[in-house]
């Protein structure tokens, strides 16, 4: 009889593809700032964009894309849909976003806001506040369907961006990885079938939409399908740029074809450095590499967008905004702009060539709140860009667009003064901590022996915080990372100890070294580090979820209990804490407690497989096969590549007497997950005892070979003692 392994309550997921290593506005008029006006410069043919109302709207997104990837923009990656629907409408050639991570720059597309105004500041530890004003909300109220669908765990439903919207599609997927450096995601190849299904829907029955179409195929590692692999080998980036492009064509085409007007916008959330001023990706830095990216307007269908040509297509080269996309959609579609929003539509020929101030807010937070450097925030203001860190700089995009000579300091310090005065109109708060410590939380910290605090913040930076300073450190870590991927343990270590020995308050460094050690078996050591973090003040939610679930694994459930159940005091607390405190619970034997906090965690995030699986795991060590079966389905129907949800649907199966079933469902928890060593040893050993030697060896094999001894020693030896038998 199979020991059925595998039913326990399963960790927060460490996800699928993508790596994680790196990772109220004044007037203009104060202090001079009025003199800073851009003249536009557009190309004399005008595009025909007019306020319908009751047309339909399209926003695309597509992360990671840098302005000069396209080709219409004369890049290298061939890209002929989105140069049609440029040439059928607008491309704005000097547009901004406001951050240069995904979260942040979404958030201000969808609610036309700065980030210090909406709030949301980095990619974790941040959610947009319930009831917020979005787009979504704007149209549903205007009579809308409205629907999202996103490829990429960065905009999950669980930081806030699902309001109003009457469909989020956000399931690529909480699967579990062999690492904790990758992001779960889908290819646009996959979200845009769904997109257009839904509007096709729609379009039947007569009603106007809004959709939301995120991609994320052009963010890291590049792996273009075929045939870009080939085509841009050597140039995977591009490679991602062009299939994207590529998928997005049939989308296009639909909104060309339709009998409605729709209108379109496509962007990007923010651009990629590919080594310029040696930053590998995006984050840290907000140079015009991977602040400004690519903007397109146009409308189509109903007689609009037509094939175009790149030479008659107008190009603007005012600059523009995220802030002011949402104005654009919303006058698009005759529907009331908001007075306080910050931007302007640019739906008026005037706005796309006329003169006025055109000055634009941008940070980057992600270096302060991970790794305890300085901020970075900055304003553009006509060509001039201002970057407000302690190594100012400043720079003259008219003629030096690469940002090569650094006139901050210099003879015209001036200029200085009155950017860093524009920079100061807009009141742009530094962000807070993620996590607002409690004082009960901070009792426990103190009683575990960590100091109290909530993460490495300062009062005073200096050139020593400098990110220019420090752009070597985020280098070691894409560095660690790739060594940790090629199996170079020892060297992603190193790595990892000399990043805390130059650095105690980098989060990231104790997070992922802990992650390393324990993932070749030296589960002391992990525990270890990240005891070394709290002691040294880092002790964010996601360190302190972390070291719950290590105590966890190793017996230790009342520390796990200890160190994160003050935490489930917040209202905003994030669902994977909520999950690590109910393992905790589970494992300490408080079942009530376990329920309780996984059903809450569900409560945040009703499409979220794992408080399923975990309630589902509940009710299989109490015998309710019934209910165990519900919860498992019901997770593998939100996330069909959940390996974990299947693994124990094969359990409840063997539980029931039907072998083929489980075997059926073990296999394909190990297609989707070939590290579910339960999953392995259960289908192994079950084909081996009923005889399929032959069928169960490869499964067999592959679990001796793979499974950590420091988790499945005994069973390992079992294992490996069968095989010996069955020569």
């Amino acid at each position: 009889m199979t020991k059925q392994r595998g039913g326990k309550p399963s960790p927060p997921p460490a996800a699928t593809r993508r790596p994680i290593a790196a990772y109220a506005v004044a007037g203009a008029a104060a202090l001079g700032i009025a003199a800073i006006v851009w003249f536009g410069r557009s190309r004399s043919t005008q595009a025909d964009l007019r306020s319908i109302p009751g047309q339909n709207v399209l926003l695309i997104t597509i992360d990671t894309l840098r302005a000069d990837a396209l080709s219409c923009a004369g890049g290298p990656a061939a890209t002929p849909n989105l140069d049609r629907l440029a040439a059928s409408g607008v491309r704005f050639d000097f547009a901004h976003a406001h951050a240069v991570i995904t979260l942040p720059s979404h958030t201000s597309i969808l609610t036309g806001l700065y980030p210090f105004q909406h709030g949301v500041r980095e990619n974790s530890g941040y959610r947009l506040e319930p009831n917020a004003r979005t787009a979504a909300t704007l149209f549903k109220k205007g009579g809308y369907a409205t629907a999202a669908f996103v490829a990429a765990f960065p905009v999950h439903s669980r930081f806030g961006l699902n309001q109003g919207f009457d469909v989020y599609d956000d399931r690529f997927g909480e699967t579990r990885a062999p690492t904790e450096f990758v992001l779960p995601e889908r290819p646009a190849s996959e979200v845009v079938p769904l997109a257009r299904a839904w509007i096709a829907a729609r379009t039947k029955a007569g009603e106007r939409w809004f959709a939301w179409v995120h991609v994320f195929d052009p963010h890291s590692p590049y792996r273009p399908p075929p045939p870009f692999d080939a085509q841009y080998a050597g140039r995977p980036y591009y490679g991602e740029v062009a299939a994207t492009d590529a998928a997005l064509g049939p989308l296009l085409d639909d909104a060309r074809a339709g009998e409605r007007s729709t209108m379109v916008v496509a962007t990007g959330d923010h651009g990629e450095a590919l080594g310029d001023h040696g930053e590998e990706s995006h984050g840290l830095f907000a140079y015009e590499s991977t602040l400004r990216i690519p903007l397109i307007v146009a409308e189509l269908g109903a007689g609009h967008g037509g094939a175009g040509s790149a030479e008659a297509a107008e190009v603007s080269d005012v600059p523009a905004r995220h802030v002011d996309i949402l104005p654009t959609l919303l006058e698009a579609a005759g529907q009331a702009v908001p007075a306080d929003l910050p931007g302007r539509s640019l739906l008026a020929a005037s706005e796309r060539r006329g003169s006025g101030p055109r000055q634009s807010y941008f940070e980057a937070m992600a270096a302060m709140l991970n790794r305890g450097w300085a901020p970075l925030s900055g304003v553009l203001a006509d060509r001039e860009k201002f970057i407000d860190v302690p190594i100012a700089e400043r720079y003259d995009l008219a003629s030096d667009p690469g940002e090569t000579v650094n006139l901050a300091g210099g003879r015209a310090p001036d200029r200085d003064r009155v950017l860093m005065a524009a920079l100061r109109s807009f009141n742009a708060a530094l962000p807070g901590t993620r996590r607002t410590e409690t004082p009960e939380a901070a009792a426990q910290l103190r009683a575990l022996g960590y100091t109290s605090g909530s993460g490495p913040q300062k009062s005073h930076y200096t050139e020593a915080d400098d990110p220019k300073r420090l752009a070597d450190l985020d280098r070691q870590v894409h560095r660690a990372v790739e060594a940790f991927s090629s199996s170079r343990m020892d060297d992603a270590i190193a790595l990892y100890r000399d990043l805390i020995a130059r650095r105690p308050d980098m989060a990231i460094a104790y997070r992922h070294l802990a992650f390393v050690e324990w993932q070749r078996g030296d589960v002391s050591g992990a525990i270890a580090v990240l005891e070394q973090g709290l002691k040294a003040g880092i002790t964010g939610a996601s360190v302190r979820a972390q070291l719950a679930s290590y105590f966890t694994d190793v017996g230790r459930p009342a520390d796990a209990v200890r160190l994160v159940e003050p935490l489930a005091a917040d209202p905003d607390v994030d669902p994977d804490t909520l999950n690590a405190l109910g393992i905790a619970y589970a494992r300490a034997g408080r079942e009530a407690d376990a329920t309780r906090t996984f059903d809450r965690a569900l409560g945040l995030n009703p499409e979220s497989a794992i408080p399923l699986e975990n309630l589902g795991i509940l009710a299989l060590q109490r015998g309710d096969l019934a209910a165990a079966a519900a919860r498992f389905e019901r997770a593998a129907q939100v996330d069909p590549h959940s390996s974990q949800a299947y693994a124990d649907l094969g359990v409840v199966a063997i539980k029931r007497g039907d072998r083929k079933a489980a075997i059926d469902a073990w296999r394909r928890a190990v297609e989707l997950d070939p590290t579910n060593y339960d999953a392995l040893y259960n289908i192994g050993t079950t084909l081996a005892r009923d005889g399929q030697m032959a069928a169960a060896r490869p499964y067999l094999e592959q679990f001796v070979r793979t499974a950590p001894a420091t988790f499945y020693a005994k069973d390992l030896r079992e294992v490996a003692a069968l095989l010996q038998n069955q020569r």
